[in-house]
């Protein structure tokens, strides 16, 4: 990979300004694709001269769309319109009709679709090995597996294939490839991505997740994919705030001494000490909590009434013709023929009492550090035991989604034996961004390589927020002082800081129908618009995410540029909720405009 370009956002950024051409890119790219020469990776790799001919379609360099002329890669469970979807079963293969809702929201970011990888059939598996095509190769130690279900998403990025990937996630599918080819996986909120074009394999369950071979990547990949799609019915209206540094003294909950698993592997087991050290050096508090009950909710990903669900994502199938399925996914999902109804709901208490049981322990803390898998399973390994490693891969990720809890895989330093270290950090539902900026420190903790490439990380520092412990949120409506919503902030403990104005990039509407009037700021050309009146406020970090769950479309919460150029999170609207608005552009101030109503 000499005088290759790195594939990293700012790498790519940089050399599109100075004039590179996104063709010389993918001409990288297949190159690379050659050199690694793993056939199993990809199940369906388009043309070079087909995503050419997508990068000249680009035009020029546009740095307003964030992914412009950035490659990547799908998981072959996700629609393609016009390209096969096999979800790695030969018999179950369709070309798909549409695009993905979320492929489709990268490519209006400007990226630039490669093709799409090999996975676990039907998404059922953590090793990446349950493919009848041939399992790609871990790119680090073809020794061990590649991870899965996600394995050739995980493998494409870390050799430096793409920029970033989509995978997905249900029981740790877009965790484990992470932690087994030195890369990030982001698991996101459940409902932030939508699974529109997705084969299902969990639907209460399954999230599309990202691979990057940077935290700030995976963050930015995952912004740009994240809009509500109100087609599917299992998605939540989640704003993605901008990545800026964590709280300076948050308080980090680590599975005990007493419960922690490593199977014996010590290097791992330093591993984790090591990162733990790291956030405690940052300022951290390293609370201790009894994971076993966590444990016990993660068997009942494919022990419990969940594995139902995979039988109705391939019921035709399993019914019709159960030996198209490879032996092992066969053997999973007619692990539910049998379970009753009765059998379910005995579960969903079960879940609800577990969760009960933790709760106090993990809201007590601002967020979990947990080991990604507890040590490494090999290929030889998964041969004589097809079930038992896979299993084990699942210890610290299994739970989280049952938990509705969101998640980013990261790399720690590299093992003594060479094999790569991996810690996820976890939070609830919305909270995306606090771990990914926790994750941030622990990424830049020593020197390393990106993936399985030669490219050296380059730390990438988000921002500072207002004060250690809260995100600054410019208001411009209801959420104004003495105004309906109000409570919204200081029922979550924010603080009034001050009336502002923003840049005269805006154009401001009052928005039809709601329970409550509300106004839209709407970015336009800058200097084309108007200042409009804004009150400052500080919510404590921990609240964000709460505070985001109550915002409706088609207003979000996105980057404010204040009148004296500097940015803060504030309320944005989507512009086509103008059409059917009232132009209040010229008053500017939602106060004024409630007066001259009145």
């Amino acid at each position: 990979m000499s005088g290759a370009i790195p594939l990293t956002l700012p790498s790519l950024r940089k050399a599109y300004s100075e004039g590179i051409d996104p063709a010389d890119i993918i001409e990288q790219v297949y190159a690379r694709i050659e050199d690694v020469a793993d056939p199993n990776i990809f199940l369906c790799l388009f043309s070079k001269e087909q995503v050419q001919s997508d990068a000249k379609a680009l035009g020029s360099y546009d740095p307003d769309k964030t992914l412009w002329g950035v490659p990547f890669v799908i998981k072959d469970n996700i629609d393609v319109a016009g390209q096969p979807t096999t979800a790695a079963c030969p018999e179950f293969t369709y070309v798909a009709k549409d695009t993905a809702f979320v492929v489709r929201q990268l490519q209006a970011a400007g990226a630039l679709l490669i093709g799409k990888t090999n996975l676990d059939q039907f998404a059922t598996g953590l090793v990446g090995v349950r493919t009848p095509y041939g399992a790609p190769k871990n790119a680090i130690d073809p020794s061990i597996v590649p991870g899965g279900s996600s394995g050739g998403s995980g493998v494409a990025v870390a050799h430096g294939i793409a920029t970033f990937s989509l995978g997905t996630d249900t029981a740790g599918s877009g965790r484990v490839p992470a932690a087994l080819n030195n890369i990030v996986g982001l698991k996101p909120t459940l409902g932030s991505l939508s699974a529109s074009g997705l084969v299902p394999a969990c639907r209460t369950l399954d999230t599309i997740s990202v691979f990057a071979l940077t935290v700030t990547d995976a963050y930015e990949a995952f912004a740009a994919a994240v809009r509500y799609d109100p087609s599917d019915s299992y998605a939540r209206d989640v704003a993605t705030p901008a990545l800026v540094a964590p709280p300076k003294a948050p308080k980090i909950g680590i599975p005990s001494q007493s419960s922690i698993r490593f199977e014996g592997d010590a290097e791992q087991a330093q591993s984790f000490t090591d990162a733990v050290a790291t956030l405690k050096a940052e300022g951290a508090t390293i609370v201790e909590i009894d994971f076993t009950p966590l444990y016990e909710i993660a068997q009942m990903l494919y022990f419990g009434a969940w594995v139902a669900e995979r039988y109705v994502a391939t019921q035709s199938l399993m019914d019709k013709k159960p030996e198209a399925l490879f032996p092992v996914t066969r053997k999973i999902i007619g692990s539910a023929i049998g379970k009753t109804a009765a059998d379910t709901f005995k579960d969903f208490y079960k879940l609800k009492d577990l969760i009960a049981q933790v709760r106090p322990a993990i809201e007590a803390c601002d967020a979990l550090c947990v080991p990604t898998i507890p040590t490494f399973a090999t290929v030889a390994e998964l041969d004589a035991d097809p079930m038992g490693p896979n299993n084990m891969l699942g210890t610290y990720t299994n739970f989280v989604n049952l938990m509705d809890m969101c998640g980013i895989a990261v790399p720690a330093p590299a093992r003594p034996d060479g094999r790569p270290g991996s810690v996820t950090i976890l939070a609830g539902a919305g909270e995306d961004a606090k771990v990914a900026a926790l994750a941030t420190k622990i990424e830049a903790l020593g020197a390393r390589k990106l993936g399985a490439t030669n490219w050296d990380f380059v730390a990438q520092t988000p921002p500072e927020v207002p004060s250690e412990s809260v995100i600054r949120i410019a208001v411009c409506g209801a959420h104004m002082s003495g105004l309906p919503l109000n409570h919204s902030l200081t029922d979550r403990g924010a603080s009034f800081v001050r009336e502002d104005t923003s840049a005269p990039d805006y154009t401001f509407h009052a928005l039809a129908g709601g329970d409550v009037p509300r106004p839209g700021m709407v970015r336009t050309t800058p200097g084309s618009g108007a200042a409009i009146a804004v009150e400052l406020w500080d919510m404590p970090l921990r609240e964000f995410g709460g505070f985001m769950k109550t915002i409706p479309a088609p207003l979000g919460i996105g980057t404010i540029t204040l009148a004296d150029g500097s940015a803060v999170q504030g309320f944005v609207c989507e512009a086509i909720a103008s059409k059917g608005a009232k132009d209040i552009t010229e008053i500017a101030d939602w106060r004024k405009y409630l007066a001259e109503m009145a």
